[in-house]
């Protein structure tokens, strides 16, 4: 296949000793789809008799069925018996392999979980010399590997033996075959076979590699755990080191491994979405901004893009505990923009009003207000202030307060500025003190107004965050919910074809014992399928509670302010 693509592929062994050891892996463009990479496992021979321990067959044989989506398994001149006995590793797979970690008794058996998982399986017979045809009728490759997997009728151990390799392959739920043609019939060119050059080979045997080639681009599956879940270069790294973990413990559970890769995954995946709202928002947001409403229309687009990230890449959220943390991460940093801004809007109004009151201040150090000053003059160059400081633009969302402390800071001034100014009663003092009070407890209600205005703000904000949560959630748990049914259903329409496939055969006891399977798995297919909607509705119910404890919170705030 890699000559096919690259005009290069795995070092080819011409001699008695194997040339490949372990898995070999190599990884390419996939030359007909620009967003897959096509992973190339190229495992040692099986029954290698250099191997120490015979076990390690079975060890390779289970890992790579694991990290395939399509199996090439490779056999020479025919299927015949002593072929079908080499796949004995297929039986072997339920003692190294668990579907769950603690299976119930009520639950399908693992064989049937298998399915689920198992990739699809292609028997490569090389070096094929006989003649495509069954009880004088031609017949395709994909007959010819069928009618070798059927039992062998009769009860007698040699019989039994026989069948013992056959009854587990309905684990493999696709199956092709390809037969080949010997590459040449040139002794030397088969020792150098990596070396040989297309032209030099049998023409036949080049248009069955071509075929071949053409079905496995074109039909081989992207690589997928249960219930759909996509394996990606960083996952395949992570899913090897955790079967490998296993396999040196003495079993591989894919129950475990999607649960290790999902925290591995779900975690990176609030990382990156994290470090988007982080990043995106330090582009967007221009401190102090002009109105707190700008920043929060900010936060919820880049919150909005943060959690699409998150949803893409995260899986088998239980509980929605990763996603519940990427929501309390970006609920802290948009605390922390909303501080900034202030501190920005606070910082900047601070420097205008000191540059504005500048002449105002330095007369008042002087003393010189205190004695040729009149209230009058007083107020009208403090109202100059006032317009020339809300004429300010962006000053932010502090404007309010940072001109309410100017005032503040004003008050004993301007009271001993009244006190001393001999042109006024003391009834126009009086008058004037009042209405000073009136104005600056006016002052305070539209600063409290402020306030009040933005917890609103933030609490409509957070209900809108957290319903398009709600949203984008419900959107994702029923893709999960479909693949999950989509892949109980491919099991159980496995399960019936095998099962009719026995009893057409004539293996009565076979055929009711895989039934009882198939009505076990139809049972909790159904179960799935009823329990779709209410299951889903108690997952945002759930959710829903939390929501409005929050927004609860936000009310009660609220409350207290206006009571203050």
């Amino acid at each position: 296949m890699g000559k096919e693509i690259f005009g290069r592929s795995f070092p080819l062994g011409s001699t008695v000793q194997s040339e490949t050891k372990g898995i070999w892996m190599w990884c390419v463009p996939h030359p007909s789809k620009p967003s897959h990479t096509l992973v190339l496992l190229d495992t040692e021979g099986l029954g290698d008799v250099e191997k120490g321990d015979p076990k390690n067959d079975s060890w390779i044989f289970a890992l790579a069925v694991l990290l395939s989506s399509s199996f090439v398994y490779n056999s020479m001149s025919t299927i015949n018996h002593q072929a079908l006995e080499q796949l004995q590793y297929v039986t072997e797979l339920t003692e190294l392999i668990r579907a769950k970690a603690s299976p119930s008794p009520e639950e399908i058996k693992d064989s049937s979980e298998f399915v689920s998982f198992f990739p699809d399986f292609i028997w490569s017979v090389r070096d094929f010399t006989l003649e495509l045809k069954l009880n004088g009728r031609p017949i395709t490759e994909d007959e010819y590997l069928e009618n070798a997997l059927k039992l062998i009728p009769g009860r007698n151990p040699k019989v039994q033996m026989s069948n013992f390799s056959r009854q587990d392959i309905p684990f493999l739920p696709k199956r092709k075959c390809f037969v080949f043609d010997r590459p040449t019939n040139d002794k030397e060119l088969l020792a150098n076979i990596e070396n040989v050059t297309e032209t030099q080979l049998e023409p036949e045997f080049q248009e069955q590699t071509k075929n071949f080639c053409s079905d496995v681009f074109s039909q081989a599956r992207t690589k997928t755990l249960r219930e759909g879940i996509t394996v990606t270069g960083k996952r395949l790294r992570a899913l090897v080191v955790t079967y490998m973990d296993a396999i040196n413990r003495g079993a591989a559970c894919l129950e475990n491994a999607v649960t290790t890769l999902t925290q591995l995954e779900n975690s990176a995946a609030v990382q990156k979405a994290a470090a988007h709202y982080s990043e995106q928002m330090a582009q967007r947001v221009r401190f102090p901004t002009d109105t707190f409403q700008e920043l929060l229309d900010i936060h919820a687009a880049c919150e909005r893009e943060a959690t699409e990230i998150f949803m893409e890449n995260s899986f088998k959220d239980e509980n929605q505990e990763f996603q519940k943390n990427l929501v309390e991460i970006l609920k802290n940093k948009k605390e922390s923009f909303l501080l900034q801004n202030e501190e920005a809007s606070a910082k900047y109004c601070q420097a205008k009003l000191d540059q504005l009151s500048t002449s105002l201040i330095e007369s008042i150090s002087a003393g010189t207000s205190f004695v040729s000053c009149s209230q009058k003059l007083y107020l009208e160059t403090k109202e100059r202030i006032e317009q020339d400081f809300w004429q300010v633009t962006r000053k932010g969302v502090r404007a309010n307060e940072v001109y309410q402390r100017f005032l503040m800071s004003q008050t004993a001034i301007e009271k001993s500025i009244l006190q001393s100014d001999k042109a006024l009663t003391d009834e126009e003092k009086a008058i004037a003190e009042e209405r000073a009070r009136k104005r600056a407890a006016e002052k305070e209600q539209e600063l409290l107004r402020q306030q009040l205005q933005e917890q609103q703000l933030q609490m409509e904000a957070q209900e809108r965050s957290l319903q398009e949560n709600i949203v984008q959630l419900k959107e994702k748990l029923e893709r999960e919910r479909g693949n999950a049914t989509r892949e109980q259903q491919m099991m159980l329409d496995h399960k019936l074809k095998a099962q009719r496939d026995l009893f057409i055969e004539g293996f009565g006891k076979e055929s009711d014992e895989m039934n009882a399977e198939r009505n076990n798995l139809k049972r909790l297919v159904v179960t799935a399928q009823n329990d779709a909607t209410p299951w889903l509705a108690r997952t945002l119910d759930k959710i829903d509670r939390e929501c409005t404890a929050i927004i609860l919170f936000f009310l009660t705030f609220l409350l207290i302010l206006c009571q203050a």
